[in-house]
């Protein structure tokens, strides 16, 4: 016969909340994760953008513009940590680019979206890259819609993160 005294048996409502804090942590993953002021994104994260054509004058072409999301927008100007592929654009002048994809499948030679690759604007002293190393950068995140010489996103004073 069971004993509803028995204290095996009786109700915890820390274990019950316990548990459903677990079950709901496994459905929800963030965009971004925040640690030291640093917020980490994923090109998922970069992927709140829709384009729109937008014919400009001085280069006499229709171009992509972007119309950024709010969650991006709230990420502009802050410090960001990024994982890609570099691509470099000039490495004589150290000018790079960071994709979310090498460079067979990024957005210059495999049809991938603008909001794939960022503009890496390193800090003096950096190393040479090779095309599609493979590293995280920090920086600060910055949004374009207003340079066409320029990509959609742009990382500041980035800096390689060691891991």
């Amino acid at each position: 016969m069971l004993n509803y005294m028995d204290k095996r048996l009786t109700f915890n409502p820390y274990m019950v909340l316990t548990a459903l804090f677990a079950l709901v942590s496994h459905w929800y993953v963030p965009a971004y994760a925040q640690n030291d002021g640093v917020i980490k994104i994923t090109w998922k994260t970069l992927q709140d953008v829709k384009f729109t054509e937008k014919y400009y004058k001085e280069a006499e072409a229709w171009f992509l513009f972007p119309n950024f999301g709010q969650s991006l927008t709230n990420l502009n100007g802050k410090t960001v940590e990024i994982k890609g592929y570099v691509i470099p654009i000039d490495a004589e002048s150290g000018m790079y680019a960071l994709s979310a994809f090498p460079f067979s499948s990024c957005y210059f030679c495999g049809g991938a979206g603008p909001e794939s690759v960022m503009s890496l604007k390193l800090r003096k002293g950096h190393r040479r890259y090779k095309t599609d190393d493979v590293v995280t950068f920090r920086g600060k995140f910055e949004l374009n819609d207003k340079d066409i010489n320029d990509f959609n996103y742009i990382l500041r004073n980035a800096e390689e993160v060691k891991p």
